[in-house]
């Protein structure tokens, strides 16, 4: 699929995606060679409702997301995306991943830029070109006004409770399968999930 190539002599690089809770997500980008941090946080809501609490309620227009920082000259936006689409969640559910629901988990690249954007609706429109899923793609492309980071718990949160049940069911499974279709772009020691 798409892919333009990592960007050389270009400094660190961030986007923020969001695709159902973002321990799950964040679990998938920490071990990519290139991935040069991941914060799990809150996008595409106002300052004063970006808490767990109230995100998880359903009333904000918050979703949980992860801001990846990284480097273009060793990992390209392409191949992260396509990591997101594969790997790191569902893309064709609306408004909720598996039995997580509400619009705080949808599926959203949010851009920082016209380029970004360009990016990733050309790489959405060949993925729903190529019928790669079996019903059509519900991720929505929304500028990013602000990305907030989440409580520090939430920081690293399946590599720090792999024994947790969602981690276990959910945030594990996508980490192994990862490792699976995705082995050439881990760090050679990259910790598991």
């Amino acid at each position: 699929m798409f892919d333009p190539g990592p960007d050389a002599d270009v400094a660190p690089a961030t986007i923020v995606l969001a695709g159902g809770c973002f321990w799950c997500v964040e679990a998938v980008f920490l071990p990519l060679s290139g991935v040069l941090g991941v914060r799990s946080g809150y996008a595409g809501g106002t300052p004063d409702t970006a808490s767990y609490q109230v995100v998880c309620s359903g009333t904000t227009d918050h979703a949980e997301a992860v801001e990846v920082r990284y480097d273009p000259a060793t990992i390209s936006l392409g191949r992260l995306l396509q990591v997101f689409f594969e790997v790191a969640h569902d893309p064709t559910q609306l408004n909720r991943q598996g039995h997580d629901r509400g619009r705080q988990y949808r599926s959203a690249v949010f851009y920082r830029t016209p380029a970004e954007k360009a990016v990733a609706d050309a790489y959405i429109r060949q993925l729903d070109a190529a019928q790669v899923f079996a019903a059509p793609i519900a991720t929505t492309l929304e500028p990013l006004e602000a990305f907030y980071e989440a409580e520090g718990y939430h920081q690293n949160y399946a590599a720090r409770n792999p024994a947790q049940p969602y981690v276990l069911f959910t945030a594990l499974p996508k980490v192994e399968k990862l490792r699976e279709s995705y082995s050439t772009l881990l760090r050679p020691t990259s910790p598991k999930a």
